[in-house]
């Protein structure tokens, strides 16, 4: 298939043949394979008083939203504005024994908790664009990866590139690829065994095939629709993890009760926001959460989708078994689920669980106080070319020698940050491409989507210079670049600022650029 030329010399780099490993090409079976893996989700098992409690939580919910739902379904026809709607969702989860994303040491999925899925969703106005948006349960997506997607779902579905977003979840329980980490440890497999046993695909590829595929069937089951869209709130659940301490400098993560703590570095974002999709007859069957809160409260080796897992279990608990629960990570670079305040566990399926099922009950409480759109569907993108951190000879050198201590749990994990960044910027260059997408709903909604890690005052400041009543702001779409930190993060300094690829105010490029495509997309 001859891919459309609608991309920079930059972005024209990532091409499968270009990233594929020279050592091993991928068998063609390998694509696009069905990895219908037996796997059969169980709930955890609670303590007596905790089911009890959760069971008539959930029973009084079920009750709000039924009546909210019934009061929607005689208030009119759902679909009477012309609107159309598909979904559709797809499994994504790689062979067990594929190194796994998030961390800095080689990590190999012995198993899988959850499956993990890409979910899309795409809207139709007659007589208007189309736009698709797909949601993955992965850390991030590589430009190389949406670039492909993107160009081949839109030769297939004639839905436009620039009218395709692809989001990540950020979950830190999925594979490792299109990364420096991947490629040192694969080389090593591929240099001592002569072949990687870890991968028994080659991911992007699979991954390509697999988001084409969702996006066509998405689009094939185009029918009339009806979008709710509504923000509410939850606190308490997300916090910032950068803090001022005593000696004057700012940490991330400093630990539980600890002393030297004075206050958080910043703010946190509590919006709730969802977008509801409804079928002709009311009933809803897919749906988007946006909440600012890194994806990492598992850990360990089993594939999981982590909090959002839980997040839809409670939805669909509640709205049906087929109920499509699609999420995307808000601004939430230096944003993580844990309370300095108090010492308690911040690590396993029982936090994910909590965290997820409170995120759900949010979600639900919201349902009733969401308000149909009144579709007038429009389209701005727009690109920056984002300076990237210099790169000297020595560092260089320096970062080729400390590589190989990436297995070495002995190893200073910032040594590793530091070598980790310093080859990536070697490929990169100088620049790097910057996506900036606003798909308006209607007068008072727009979505925006922006690439990387980003910190949460700059989502707020999106939000506050928006002209809609009501604007989703979602991170890690179409590409991630590591962290995007404020002027003022990169001034404190810590663990966001030494991982970032970028210069001082590309952050503040991209809420620029996001305020002036939001009041072109309203003036429209």
């Amino acid at each position: 298939m001859v891919t459309p030329k609608l991309y920079s010399q930059a972005e024209k780099r990532f091409s499968p043949a270009s990233n594929r490993d020279s050592a091993r090409s991928p068998e063609k079976g390998d694509f696009g394979a069905n990895l219908n893996l037996p796997h059969k989700i169980r709930l955890p098992i609670v303590n007596c008083s905790m089911r009890t409690i959760f069971l008539y939580s959930m029973r009084l919910l079920f009750c709000v939203v039924c009546a909210a739902l019934l009061g929607c379904a005689t208030d009119k026809p759902s679909g009477s504005n012309g609107l159309r709607a598909g979904v559709a969702e797809i499994d994504i989860t790689p062979p067990v024994g594929h190194r796994m994303a998030g961390y800095f040491d080689e990590r190999l999925a012995t198993g899988t908790h959850d499956p993990l899925h890409a979910k899309a969703i795409v809207l139709q106005q007659p007589g208007g664009p189309r736009i698709a948006m797909v949601f993955c349960d992965l850390i991030g997506i590589s430009l190389h990866i949406s670039t492909n997607a993107r160009a081949r779902a839109s030769a297939l579905t004639g839905i436009p590139v620039t009218n395709i977003l692809i989001s990540a979840t950020h979950s830190h329980t999925g594979p490792l690829f299109d990364d420096i980490r991947r490629k040192y440890f694969h080389e090593l497999a591929v240099k001592n065994l002569g072949r990687d046993p870890q991968e028994k695909i080659y991911f992007p590829d699979f991954l390509v095939e697999k988001l084409v595929k969702v996006i066509a069937q998405a689009n094939s089951k185009l029918q009339p629709a009806e979008i709710d869209v509504g923000i509410g709130q939850q606190e308490g659940l997300a916090f910032n993890r950068r803090f001022h301490m005593k000696n004057g400098h700012v940490a991330f993560n400093p630990g539980a009760l600890n002393p030297n703590i004075v206050r958080p570095a910043g703010p946190s974002d509590p919006d709730v926001g969802l977008l509801l999709v409804r079928d002709a007859r009311s009933k809803p069957i897919a749906g988007l959460t946006v909440f600012a809160m890194h994806s990492d409260t598992v850990g360990g080796s089993l594939y999981s989708a982590d909090y959002a897992f839980y997040l839809q279990e409670t939805l669909r608990a509640a709205l049906g078994k087929k109920y499509i629960s699609a999420f995307a990570a808000g601004t939430c670079g230096d944003i993580n689920h844990i309370d300095v305040s108090v010492k308690a566990p911040v690590k396993g399926f029982d936090v994910a669980e909590r965290l997820g099922s409170t995120l759900g009950r949010a979600v639900l409480e919201t349902i009733p106080k969401a308000e149909a759109i009144r579709p007038s569907i429009a389209v701005r993108s727009a690109k920056i070319m984002a300076p990237l951190q210099e790169v000297t000879p020595a560092q260089l050198a320096d970062a080729r020698g400390k590589i190989s201590k990436l297995g070495d749990s002995s190893t200073a994990f910032f040594a590793k940050v530091e070598a980790v960044k310093i080859l990536d910027l070697a490929e990169k260059g100088t620049n790097w491409p910057m996506e900036v997408q606003v798909f308006r709903l209607d007068n008072d909604t727009a979505i925006v989507g922006l690439p990387c890690e980003i910190f949460v005052e700059l989502g707020l400041a999106i939000k506050a210079a928006s002209p809609f009543k009501k604007t989703l702001v979602m991170s890690i779409c179409n590409d991630r670049p590591s962290y995007v930190p404020t002027k003022k993060a990169f001034v404190e300094g810590s663990y966001e600022v030494s991982n970032a690829r970028v210069k001082s105010g590309v952050g503040e490029m991209l809420v620029e650029t996001a305020a002036k495509l939001l009041e072109a997309a309203k003036q429209r």
